[in-house]
């Protein structure tokens, strides 16, 4: 498992703020969100809920959108996203969870590899993501480190990986990190994350009514 050292992550930030987002990345990585929730806690589909006026799904839809020159819907109730600018898809192997939302995300893809969130992040941020992009193509798995754990549904993963989560899945083994052994995976660094969002924010979902008056009250979109 690599991880990128904090010089070489201070020129690669740079170069991306010089140059910005290449046309490539809109070619080769298909955007992805995760809507396949069962929404227990928070008794309503959390893709739609209101965060400062604005429904988290429609700002993930037009974020990924502005990245990505393809955007999946993984859900089991696409009648709700119709209206979206997006492609859906269901799951493959019904009732196994995100991991089961990678593999149908995988499967779909017209690209190689694809970037994957959840429908109830907030505060996903386009210049994070881009830079995760920008990172060599040759990983199986690209997923930033928080401090606290990767963030397996922040991350970008390869069609390399779709053999090895189908046979966890078929195993009932469901940990999104569980299969990631044997794979080339680099680590993106608490400390990269922070040069770009040191609360941590753009990890953030939310739960539960709580979380939700939560969030609202102390970040704006």
């Amino acid at each position: 498992m690599a991880e990128i050292s904090d010089h070489e992550s201070f020129d690669r930030l740079l170069l991306v703020e010089s140059w910005g987002i290449t046309s490539m990345t809109k070619e080769n990585i298909t955007g992805v969100i995760l809507s396949g929730g069962k929404n227990r806690r928070m008794g309503t589909n959390k893709a739609f809920l209101n965060i400062n006026g604005t429904k988290i799904i429609e700002r993930t839809v037009g974020l990924l959108k502005d990245i990505f020159s393809e955007v999946l819907i993984v859900t089991n109730v696409p009648l709700s996203y119709l209206h979206l600018k997006a492609t859906l898809v269901t799951d493959i192997l019904a009732d196994k969870g995100p991991l089961g939302g990678l593999y149908s995300a995988l499967f779909f893809a017209s690209h190689s590899r694809v970037f994957v969130c959840a429908c109830d992040m907030p505060f996903l941020q386009r210049n994070f993501i881009e830079y995760m992009v920008q990172q060599p193509p040759t990983y199986d798995i690209i997923v930033p480190d928080a401090g606290d754990g990767l963030q397996p549904l922040h991350a970008i993963y390869a069609k390399s990986c779709l053999p090895t989560v189908r046979n966890a899945l078929e195993q009932n083994k469901l940990k999104m990190t569980g299969f990631y052994k044997g794979f080339n995976v680099l680590v993106i660094p608490e400390g990269v994350v922070n040069t770009y969002d040191p609360s941590k924010k753009m990890f953030l979902n939310v739960n539960t009514g709580d979380d939700l008056k939560q969030l609202s009250g102390l970040y704006e979109v």
